[in-house]
């Protein structure tokens, strides 16, 4: 938060600069520019100049004015490692912490945690703040990962300044070729699928995220599933949410296919939450799980343990350790970044939500 007249030009600066605006040799305005436009003082508007000429971000030519710097890395001995997720409280994400910080603090490593919100805004103010720090590398939740990425300016600064980072959970599109430690989603969105198929069920409903590329995936799953069982894909049959959604639109869908009276006997969740609720709803509407609907989960959250439903297991923890051993082996070299893709294993969970 900026508090004070320099610092708000400090802040939008480096906004300007971090987005692009400002490309490397470029005049910045000048301080009488910058003093008429802020309504201060030059004073001020040198005491914020002077700020980012001592974090890298500008430098000064005698008569000529104020340009933007190339950036130096800052990777080096700050022993610092950031690590940015969509939510703090999220019930995956403690364990995925745990992971992490077992491996870096046996390397010596503090973390430095952030939030986003699953707001891909909150995930460029993190990634800005973070860019103006002395840290040895990132890892990154990213927000909103099946939407095209508006900042990806940022992680082209970061590779400029050497400065590397691992994805985690999942990945933008156009960064494929970026490092990223995720789990295997299409696989476990077709061994769960494959599940209720072995079961009987050939009617499946299926509800998955659109904004994270984990829904997506899923969903391709869902469908391999289908296919190599000779069973029809129904577009009707399946619903799509985005995080903004989640309290109500998962549950919407399934009541419309009921309203509709389309048959179904499972529904494929996109993770143990929306089972959760599914259930709950279900329930609500007199339908039995799972003698009626069966229902399942993804990702063997502690929910799906207290609610006995069928999902398939998430390494939470090995998948921490993962990205941070990728880490580290990106700062000391041990591994590139062509070999910094790692995709691990899903496996099913019965528990009493399916029949």
């Amino acid at each position: 938060m900026v508090n004070s007249k320099h610092g708000l030009i400090v802040n939008d600066i480096k906004k300007a600069i971090n987005a692009g605006k400002y490309e490397v040799d470029t005049k910045i305005p000048s301080e009488n520019q910058l003093s008429d436009r802020y309504g201060v003082s030059r004073q001020t508007v040198r005491k914020a100049i002077l700020e980012l000429e001592q974090e890298g971000y500008l430098y000064a030519k005698h008569g000529s004015g104020t340009f933007v710097a190339r950036r130096r890395s800052k990777r080096g001995n700050s022993k610092n490692i950031a690590v940015v997720s969509t939510y703090m409280s999220d019930y995956i994400f403690p364990r995925v912490i745990q992971g992490i910080n077992q491996v870096l603090s046996d390397n010596g490593y503090s973390i430095l945690l952030k939030t986003t919100n699953n707001s891909r805004k909150g995930e460029a103010w993190c990634m800005e703040e973070l860019l103006s720090k002395n840290i040895d590398g990132m890892i990154i939740e990213p927000s909103q990962s099946a939407i095209s990425c508006q900042h990806q300016v940022l992680y082209d600064q970061m590779d400029m300044m050497g400065i590397p980072y691992v994805f985690i959970q999942g990945c933008y599109e156009a960064m494929l070729d970026r490092p990223h430690v995720m789990l295997d989603d299409v696989e476990g969105g077709r061994l769960i699928t494959r599940h209720l198929i072995a079961l009987g069920h050939r009617k499946i409903a299926g509800i998955f995220k659109a904004d994270d590329t984990q829904g997506i995936l899923r969903h391709k799953g869902y469908v391999k599933a289908l296919q190599e069982n000779g069973i029809e894909y129904d577009p009707d049959l399946v619903t799509w949410y985005h995080t903004k959604d989640k309290g109500e639109k998962p549950m919407e869908g399934l009541l419309r296919i009921c309203e509709l009276n389309l048959p179904f006997s499972a529904v494929v969740c996109y993770n143990d939450e929306i089972a959760s609720a599914v259930i709950n709803g279900l329930k609500a509407i007199g339908k039995k799980v799972p003698e009626e609907i069966s229902v399942t989960g993804f990702d063997n959250s502690l929910l799906a343990h207290s609610k006995g439903i069928t999902t398939i297991a998430h390494p939470q923890e090995e998948l921490g350790k993962k990205a941070a051993e990728t880490l580290i082996g990106l700062i000391n070299g041990s591994i590139s970044k062509k070999g910094a893709h790692v995709l691990l294993a899903p496996e099913l969970v019965e528990r009493k939500s399916c029949m």
